[in-house]
């Protein structure tokens, strides 16, 4: 049976970690001067697609090796910054498979 590679579980617990813990994208989230998108864990659907992004951005290599996590990282804090700034824009835009839930 085939599992994830301890790579890519790696990217998973760091992604989760910064997410707890404030710090995504420092730059990218400090909206207000606190970093504070704590809002994003009151529901769940926020926090949903916030994974969602990031596993269907991250791409893995023929040897199960992650090769983009900066870019799903990103990509999942431009959502997280949409969801608590709603002045701010995501650029590029997010494309349809990008937000898909599975």
């Amino acid at each position: 049976m085939a599992k994830l590679s301890e790579n890519i579980r790696e990217e998973l617990r760091l992604f989760a970690f910064y997410l707890a813990n404030g710090t995504v994208d420092v730059n990218l989230l400090d909206v207000d001067g606190t970093g504070d998108y704590s809002s994003i864990f009151e529901m769940g659907s926020p926090l949903e697609q916030v994974f969602a992004i990031w596993s269907n951005v991250l791409e893995i290599d023929d040897k199960g090796e992650v090769v983009n996590a900066g870019e799903a990282k990103k990509r999942a804090a431009q959502y997280i910054r949409r969801y608590i700034d709603s002045d701010y824009i995501v650029e590029p835009p997010f494309e349809a498979w990008e937000v898909e839930l599975h």
